[in-house]
């Protein structure tokens, strides 16, 4: 792999939905690419959400419409530019106040850290997304 690679949402990624929502997310950039993090794209429907807790740090990068996270009673929202942060070991709710795109960028690998723990299960809840 070069230093340097571009993905884009529009690219030919694996996606991956939760249940039968309106929710979507693809890592573009992981292992598979000798990367020592996971950046990828996520798409939320308006008022759609997604309790999880993050075994990993996590970035969040709103690049459409606007997108909240709730840990702790406390509400934290971002517009298209704006970064969320968040620790690993954070429970939190993932929402999108309108239809939205973030891109995410966890380290170590999001999907690793979580298979390892104790919130491993919680990965069945994606299954890819057909054709």
């Amino acid at each position: 792999m070069s230093g340097v690679l571009k993905v884009t949402s529009d690219d030919d990624l694996e996606w991956y939905r939760r249940y039968d929502q309106d929710l979507l997310l693809a890592d573009a950039i992981d292992q598979r690419h000798d990367a020592a993090m996971t950046v990828g794209f996520v798409r939320y429907g308006a008022g759609e959400s997604n309790p999880w807790t993050v075994s990993y740090d996590e970035a969040l990068i709103v690049t459409k419409g606007r997108y909240s996270v709730e840990s702790d009673g406390v509400v934290v929202t971002a517009g298209v530019g704006e970064v969320i942060y968040l620790r690993a070991g954070t429970e939190l709710v993932y929402r999108a106040e309108e239809e939205c795109e973030v891109v995410y960028v966890s380290y170590p690998h999001w999907m690793a850290a979580t298979e390892q723990s104790p919130y491993k299960d919680r990965l069945a809840e994606f299954q890819p997304v057909a054709g």
